[in-house]
């Protein structure tokens, strides 16, 4: 408390806007998430007056966190630190006086912006009042455009609400209003940027993970959970399914052309993940396939690897280029991370010149040969299950490479890529 005001954190809604007659079912989607990304933090509760959601202090000292949290929230366009006040003419003067007494400024403007018309001032009627005020006890000049300090007044019913600075939020929608897909995951650059894109867009995504430990190490996975860790963020928990791949790797090896191998590797992925994502009630798969960027990328070959499987596969990443991806993955976090060397499953037996142009017939002839149930349930019996939870739920930061820190920080907004 400052003032005599009650601090809060405002937020502003993204996509949730545009909603019509399910706003609300989208609204309270959001505040059932806020709810439970705060509820190891001290809080004085959450409120949606008018459009907007407000979350009510009781601490200073878990301020810092909450931003932090609330930067990864899908749904949210922007939020502030805020004081709220009476929604009447005198509170508000009085409280806007004794919050830029407080501030060193020599330019500055008044944004007003009313929920409903039953406040007897205009928008910019309030404006000037305010903007005089401000003006008379400071002596700093008023200036539209580029001022040093914005002073933010919103008025949602019988309260009004004061802030400085907007922080950036994730946007997209509210998490668990997108439905449920799983994403297969390498521990590489791309798949991690295209998972985070679908839960931007409010999905719950589950992952699996494809290893040949013994064979190789278990960097891959070790590098997957701390990615995953980090997307987690945004849905506090994730399921991670690892599936032992080598020996199902070596019979396509044993019976399979050289040239088609890889195609095949990925439609048996495509299969395990696909009875993953039935038992799960998923409803879609999530790739990190750029057109054109490997071999197994090519128009043609995503058509023969596609044709697997039966439920649609979702490619968010499929016009982007290498350098789009890398920005998104440092913006997200995971770069650093993905770029660890590891040994996957995707490095081990490998041809020299892998087939770019897959015809149907070819691969239908190839996996002739393969026991492809027995295979896949194979692959499904030996695969085993974690739930990996958000750094910060873990009482844990990450450092700049991804390693658990001592303190949280705040983390920058990330971003999806244009």
């Amino acid at each position: 408390m400052e003032f005599g005001l009650q601090q809060a954190f405002l937020i502003h809604y993204h996509e949730i806007g545009l909603k019509k007659g399910n706003r609300g079912w989208f609204e309270s989607r959001l505040e059932q998430h806020v709810g439970a990304l705060l509820r190891d933090l001290p809080h004085a509760g959450i409120r949606r007056p008018s459009g907007r959601m407000v979350v009510f202090l009781s601490e200073e000292s878990a301020a810092a966190e909450i931003e932090r949290r609330l930067r990864w929230t899908p749904g949210i366009a922007n939020f502030a630190r805020c004081w709220e006040v009476e929604a009447g003419l005198e509170p508000i003067r009085a409280a806007l006086a004794a919050l830029t007494d407080t501030l060193d400024f020599r330019t500055f403007r008044i944004e007003t912006r009313r929920a409903s018309k039953d406040f007897p001032l205009t928008s910019q009627q309030l404006n000037e009042e305010l903007g005089r005020l401000v003006q008379q006890r400071s002596g700093a000049a008023v200036r539209l455009e580029d001022p040093e300090l914005t002073c933010h007044v919103e008025i949602a019913g019988a309260r009004a609400y004061i802030y400085f600075h907007k922080i950036p939020g994730l946007g997209g929608l509210p998490p668990r209003t997108g439905g449920r897909v799983v994403s297969l995951i390498s521990g590489g650059i791309d798949s991690p940027v295209a998972a985070f894109q679908l839960m931007r867009r409010g999905c719950r995504v589950d992952f699996v993970h494809f290893h040949s430990y013994p064979h190789t190490t278990a960097e891959s996975q070790e590098k997957v959970r701390r990615i995953l860790r980090i997307l987690s963020r945004c849905q506090l928990a994730s399921t991670l399914h690892l599936v032992p791949f080598a020996d199902l790797q070596r019979t396509i090896v044993a019976y399979a052309p050289a040239a088609l191998r890889v195609v095949l590797y990925r439609r048996f992925m495509l299969r395990v993940a696909e009875a993953l994502a039935h038992a799960a009630g998923a409803s879609a798969l999530v790739t990190g396939d750029s057109l054109g960027q490997v071999a197994s990328q090519t128009l043609e070959n995503l058509r023969a690897v596609s044709a697997a499987v039966r439920l649609p596969i979702l490619r968010p990443l499929i016009g982007l280029d290498k350098e789009q991806i890398i920005r998104a993955a440092r913006e997200i976090g995971t770069y650093e991370i993905s770029i660890l060397p590891d040994q996957d499953c995707c490095t081990l037996f490998v041809p020299r010149h892998p087939e770019t142009m897959a015809r149907a017939e070819q691969v239908e002839q190839a996996e002739a040969a393969l026991e492809t149930e027995r295979l896949v349930a194979e692959a499904l019996a030996a695969a085993t299950r974690e739930e990996i939870r958000a750094d910060f739920l873990e009482g844990r930061g990450t450092s700049e490479d991804g390693r658990p820190a001592a303190r949280p920080e705040s983390a920058p907004a990330p971003r999806a890529p244009q």
